[in-house]
């Protein structure tokens, strides 16, 4: 049996220094680099989504960032596919696939063998659930349907963009056929060594204030840069998925006149710290992570390179 394939993966909220480390570690270790981001896939959502700018790459080779138009859909599916690609090729050329990114069913889509949503069954108390909320989704709006799924699974509704109607549906059906989440239904898994690559599993974090101010001062640069007008060009689109984005969505209110821009800069510091902290729970309770916390402890580094380097030197058990 032939030895899985080394992989990197960095995970953690945002704003705690992931594309540093990772582009560090792909300068050290010989890498290349895969955006593991939800909003990162889009063309022209740059700012808003912290993108990794040319300059900052260094040189290094990054794939699935801007892939895709601002109005097309992306599902943890086309990134599975697409990202599992991309390490093959990686691997062909002998260097290290270095995965990095905070949408957490992206990552565990990836590393395990699981179809996503499972397998559709159509039972007539199945079918007569979807058709039940079909409907209301053409009187009331996906989002009400999605306002639904996150009273009754809040952990399906934080991974579903209220616009995958299918998906919200198919969350909505488990729970109220099963009694259980779609995210259960997945599995629960922790077992590294159940995954389909030999990988080490990074996690940032920090202390929560200070990640937290982190946030916020992000959101402050993003202002500077250009969040508004980047936020106002999605707004011509609002039923795209990629309009469900943290940065972008909560200046709709403030375009349509029904809030202050401060407000709005102040709905997108909450939703972003809101944001981490379910990120944070996510990976500690779904994954085996190995947790380190380098904007406190810089020095830290030196450690984390040197454990890389001894599980890089590492030969993959036959069989």
């Amino acid at each position: 049996m032939a030895a899985k394939q080394k992989i990197i993966v960095i995970v953690g909220p945002t704003a705690v220094g992931k594309t540093d480390l990772s582009i560090n570690l792909a300068k050290k270790f010989q890498g290349e680099i895969i955006s593991g981001d939800s909003m990162q896939v889009y063309k022209n959502l740059n700012i808003g989504t912290a993108k990794v700018t040319k300059e900052e790459q260094q040189g290094i080779p990054h794939f699935l960032l801007d892939e895709i138009e601002m109005t097309d859909r992306y599902s943890a599916g086309d990134f599975q596919t697409s990202a599992r690609k991309h390490i093959k090729e990686i691997g062909n050329r002998g260097h290290l696939p270095i995965i990095v990114g905070g949408t957490g069913l992206y990552i565990q889509a990836l590393l395990f063998d699981f179809t996503l949503g499972g397998r559709e069954d159509n039972t007539i108390e199945k079918q007569a659930i979807r058709r039940q909320w079909e409907e209301i989704s053409e009187t009331k709006g996906k989002t009400f349907v999605w306002e639904h799924l996150r009273q009754i699974d809040p952990a399906a509704a934080d991974t579903i963009h209220p616009n995958n109607l299918r998906r919200v549906i198919r969350g909505i059906e488990i729970m109220e056929t099963t009694g259980k989440s779609i995210t259960e239904q997945q599995g629960d898994i922790t077992d590294l060594s159940a995954s389909l690559y030999d990988v080490k599993l990074i996690g940032l974090t920090t202390d929560r204030e200070l990640l937290y101010e982190r946030i916020n001062h992000r959101v402050d640069l993003m202002m500077k840069e250009g969040l508004e007008d980047e936020a106002r060009m999605v707004f011509e689109t609002p039923d795209a998925q990629s309009a469900q984005g943290i940065g972008y969505k909560e200046f709709f209110p403030y375009f349509s006149g029904e809030m202050s821009l401060e407000e709005a800069v102040t709905q997108v510091k909450q939703n972003s710290r809101r944001y981490a902290k379910r990120q944070l729970t996510w990976f500690r309770n779904r994954m085996n992570v190995s947790w380190w916390d380098l904007v406190q402890r810089p020095e830290k580094i030196s450690e984390l390179e040197e454990e890389l380097a001894k599980w890089l030197e590492q030969k993959e058990e036959e069989g």
